[in-house]
C-alpha cells in the first residue's frame, strides 16, 4: 500500500471514529435527559439522536455534516419517472470533505425488544442482510433496546442465525473504546459488520 493509500485509510478510520464518538455523545445525553419514549418508533429515536448530534460542537470542528433519511444512489436503478422512490434510504449519513475528497458513513438502525422475535427477525432480514447484501455499504448497525437484557437479546438473534444455518454469522462482543455494547459478525460479502447497542431500558433507572 502506497503512502498517500495509508494517509487516505487513517483519515478514513478518524472520520469514522468521529462519526461513531457524535453518535454515542447523543446516546449518552438521551439517557441522562430521558427523552426517548421507550414507545417510539426507530425514526423518531434517530430524529432525537440527530438534534443531539446538530447541537454538538464537536461536529462542527471536525467540519462533519449530517442528516437523517439518506438515499443511497445505485446504478443499477433505471432513471424514469419514480425511479428515486426506489433508491434504498438510511438512517444516518455523516460526510466530510478533505482535501476534495468526501467521505461518508452511514448508521443503520433498528428497535430491538427483548421478548420481540419478530424485531429479532426483521433486525437480521432488513438490517445485517442489507449490508450482507450490499444494499446498504460502508456503514453499521445500531439497536435501539427497548426492553429487555442485552446479553440475552444478542442472544436471541444468534439463536435465530444458527437456526437459520448461519452460525458463522453470529455476533460476537468485542471491545470498544467508545460505547460498551458492541458486536462484530462475519459475512459472505462483507468481511465484517459492527453492532452497537444503544440500551434505552436505562432510561427507566
Amino acid at each position: 500500500m502506497g503512502a498517500q493509500n495509508k494517509v487516505k485509510n487513517a483519515f478514513r478510520t478518524g472520520f469514522e471514529n468521529r462519526c461513531l464518538k457524535l453518535l454515542v455523545a447523543a446516546y449518552e445525553i438521551a439517557i441522562q435527559e430521558k427523552t426517548i419514549s421507550l414507545d417510539w418508533d426507530e425514526n423518531d429515536i434517530t430524529a432525537q439522536l440527530h438534534e443531539y448530534i446538530a447541537s454538538n460542537q464537536l461536529r462542527l470542528d471536525w467540519s462533519i455534516i449530517s442528516n437523517v433519511e439518506h438515499h443511497l444512489h445505485k446504478k443499477s436503478i433505471t432513471k424514469m419517472k419514480g425511479f428515486a422512490a426506489k433508491y434504498p434510504r438510511i438512517d444516518l449519513r455523516f460526510a466530510t470533505i478533505k482535501s476534495s475528497l468526501e467521505y461518508q458513513y452511514f448508521f443503520e438502525a433498528k428497535n430491538l425488544k427483548g421478548k420481540s422475535s419478530a424485531l429479532k427477525r426483521r433486525y437480521i432480514d432488513t438490517g445485517i442482510e442489507s449490508f450482507n447484501s450490499e444494499k446498504y455499504f460502508n456503514g453499521c448497525l445500531v439497536a435501539y433496546l427497548l426492553s429487555g437484557n442485552v446479553k440475552l437479546t444478542i442472544e436471541g438473534i444468534n439463536s435465530l442465525l444458527v437456526k437459520d444455518n448461519r452460525e458463522k454469522e453470529t455476533l460476537n462482543k468485542e471491545i470498544c473504546k467508545y460505547h460498551d455494547n458492541y458486536y462484530e459478525s462475519s459475512h459472505s460479502n462483507i468481511q465484517c459488520l459492527k453492532h452497537y447497542i444503544f440500551d434505552f431500558t436505562l432510561i427507566q433507572n
